[in-house]
């Protein structure tokens, strides 16, 4: 198997070029706009990680990967018009660009292209293919409904956080393996352990994001420091020190009164409630969960290290 740099190089080759026609500038550019951007291709590689585990990469599985990581963009744009956020990736988010209206046409039309991508995948494997993709997405637009919902609620216990992020966040990089090793000729079981190492790995990916929100570099992460506090967004860290009596009163008043130094106050309490160390050790805990399920897929450990590598850079990248 290739490593996650390798096969990263090679779909930037396939994927970085014009998806969309010239025409209405008004409509596309801002997509091009946003491709432009970057950003680490997790889901699309891990797709190709998916077919490789199991076989030579297929034709179908570019296809697949490209049709992932389109459908991830489109998420991304209207996600930052929902949290209101400045920033993608370092650049102005497509709806600070342009406008709100914009950025919505944008996306849509993102994921259309996304099905056109999908749509070219051949019959054997097609409908499975699509089944999967559906649910998936369906799931992801749940998750974000949730995440948007409980930003006005004062109390969402660690459990509904945990099924929001499993939904929002893990199972696209569940079924981005899964459809990989669909592709791939892998059986039915060690496409379910794929799915399955994906899913704790998405949850330990997303303990890092949140903690890199509050305790990460603007610098690296290409975000603004705190947004996810301005936002009053429910996370790990807010969730977990909610439960100590002592911090729990004085951020509910920074939540309710938004300060302008609200954001270190918070990054603060975080620290003196021993969120950051908690979080650490949950991200640890799911890491070591996903690395089971991917022990027990029935190939040769070697063919597994690829992904072990990549899991372990996701949940101990600084960005």
């Amino acid at each position: 198997m290739q490593s996650f740099e390798t096969l990263s190089k090679q779909f930037a080759e396939k994927f970085d070029t014009r998806h969309f026609p010239e025409q209405p500038a008004s409509l596309y550019e801002p997509n091009e706009y946003f491709l432009k951007l970057g950003g680490k291709r997790v889901r699309p590689v891990l797709c190709l990680m998916g077919n490789e585990l199991f076989d030579e990469i297929i034709p179908d599985a570019w296809h697949a990967a490209t049709a992932i990581e389109l459908f991830h963009n489109f998420t991304l744009i209207h996600d930052d018009i929902m949290d209101k956020a400045p920033l993608r990736r370092g650049q102005q988010t497509v709806h600070t660009k342009y406008n709100d209206s914009t950025a919505l046409l944008a996306g849509d039309v993102m994921m259309v292209k996304a099905y056109e991508y999908l749509n070219k995948t051949s019959s054997k494997y097609l409908s499975k293919v699509l089944s999967l993709f559906n649910k998936t997405a369906i799931e992801v637009c749940e998750g974000q409904q949730m995440d948007m919902d409980y930003q006005s609620q004062n109390n969402v216990s660690m459990n509904d956080y945990l099924q929001m992020i499993e939904l929002k966040t893990s199972v696209a990089l569940a079924a981005s393996l899964k459809i990989g090793g669909l592709l791939g000729g892998g059986g039915e079981r060690n496409q379910n352990l794929l799915y399955e190492f994906g899913k704790k790995l998405g949850i330990a990916f997303q303990v890092q994001d949140d903690y890199l929100d509050a305790f990460g570099d603007k610098n690296k992460t290409g975000k603004q420091v705190g947004g996810d506090i301005l936002a009053n967004k429910k996370t790990f860290l807010l969730i977990h020190a909610m439960e100590s009596p002592s911090c729990k009163k004085e951020l509910e008043q920074l939540m309710n009164t938004n300060p302008d130094d609200k954001v270190q106050k918070v990054i603060a309490l975080y620290k003196d409630c021993k969120a950051d160390e908690w979080a650490i050790q949950l991200k640890n805990k799911y890491f070591d969960e996903a690395l089971t399920h991917l022990d027990d897929i029935a190939v040769l450990s070697k063919r597994k290290e690829p992904l072990r590598e990549l899991a372990l850079f996701l949940v101990q990248r600084d960005f």
